[in-house]
């Protein structure tokens, strides 16, 4: 029974219906570096193969990059953020208040008992010193919000004389607003 006649439903391709199939649409080809990743990551450890299938799948379902071009685009992302931080001028200790706070906490003994005394007395004053600032800062935001605080006052109360002035000027046969 047939070979090329069709006879047992057999389908015969053309050129276009083999770049058309579906099962090769855009986004679903596997790449070289995709098939390593996966293949490797299941003997590295289980999940980050199953990851790589799961980004595949997505990748398929919602045309996103391919895997290459995504991991490639996070490196030098990366890299542009690691090299901004080391051309700072700042350094890894200076970055910001928190971390300041929290290397006051650790701090390994030097073995000289009087130096870390000094410096424990020194660090207590600053820190003084620190809440002071922050309560000035605090008084200073206060006093700035009142003064917002009135100036908006007397300008709503303005702004209501002369409505009133408006209203009262607008009715001349004495049915104004009642006060």
């Amino acid at each position: 029974m047939g070979t090329a006649d069709n006879t047992w439903g057999a389908r015969e391709f053309g050129p276009r219906d083999w770049t058309n199939a579906r099962w090769r649409r855009r986004g679903t080809r596997w790449t070289a570096f995709e098939i390593v990743a996966m293949v490797l990551g299941f003997i590295v450890f289980w999940p980050i193969g199953l990851a790589v299938l799961g980004y595949k799948y997505w990748q398929g379902r919602s045309g996103g990059p391919d895997l290459q071009s995504f991991v490639s685009d996070k490196w030098q992302g990366a890299r542009t953020m690691m090299s901004e931080n080391s051309t700072s001028q700042t350094s890894f200790w200076n970055c910001g208040s928190a971390m300041k706070r929290a290397s006051r906490f650790y701090q390994p003994a030097t073995g000289n008992m009087a130096f870390d005394e000094w410096r424990a007395a020194e660090l207590a004053r600053l820190d003084e010193e620190r809440r002071k600032l922050d309560d000035a800062q605090r008084e200073f935001s206060e006093y700035v919000e009142e003064l917002r605080r009135a100036k908006d006052r007397e300008e709503f109360e303005r702004f209501m004389a002369e409505r009133r002035a408006k209203g009262s000027s607008g009715s001349a046969n004495g049915g104004g607003q009642p006060s």
